[in-house]
């Protein structure tokens, strides 16, 4: 790839996240509202993803425990797909679609929130973490792409990127973790 493609890609990326704010910024809020309002009723963050997604889980966890950028108490948040051990117990037991689902069952209380994270929406394990969040009364959040596949109708709130591309996609999920870590953090400990 030479400059010329470089630049096109940083195109493409700048394109879809004006498109996003045009578009998304409402359920970006109403994402926020909803992690802020769990939160400060004594709730916890869950996260899940698989690959790329689980990766963007994790760090998005981190940022609520640690602290984002500026200091304060640590955020009740945690990541489903760190612990090698409870992943491979859960897929050779369950098989590797309850690998989320269990936790779920397991950490989460009605009040919390999972935000399921699928640039397909049609991840079989993401899918069956939000349904047991359904059923036991967690609030919902789906960040996806595409056309939102299945995880788009099963999410209370639905922030589904309109893009085909995996990377353009992850890229954006990224920005929106951050934007949700800067408005709990707002909505929490204040301007």
């Amino acid at each position: 790839m030479n400059s010329a493609g470089i630049a096109e890609r940083l195109r493409e990326s700048a394109d879809l996240k004006r498109r996003m704010a045009a578009e998304l910024a409402g359920e970006i809020e109403r994402a926020g509202e909803v992690m802020a309002a769990s939160l400060r009723g004594g709730g916890k963050l869950l996260f899940c993803g698989n690959g790329g997604s689980a990766a963007d889980a994790q760090h998005l966890a981190a940022e609520f425990l640690g602290h984002f950028e500026r200091e304060r108490a640590p955020i009740s948040a945690l990541a489903l797909s760190t612990d090698s051990s409870t992943l491979t117990a859960i897929g050779n037991d369950y098989g590797f679609e309850q690998v989320f689902a269990r936790q779920v069952r397991a950490l989460g209380r009605p009040g919390d929130v999972l935000v399921a994270i699928s640039t397909s929406g049609r991840s079989p394990n993401v899918l069956r973490a939000a349904e047991a969040a359904r059923e036991m009364g967690l609030r919902t959040i789906a960040l996806s792409g595409r056309d939102g596949g299945s995880l788009a109708g099963l999410a209370e709130i639905a922030i589904v990127i309109p893009s085909e591309s995996t990377a353009r996609i992850q890229e954006c999920h990224i920005t929106i973790g951050h934007i949700l870590c800067e408005y709990v953090d707002e909505e929490l400990i204040g301007q």
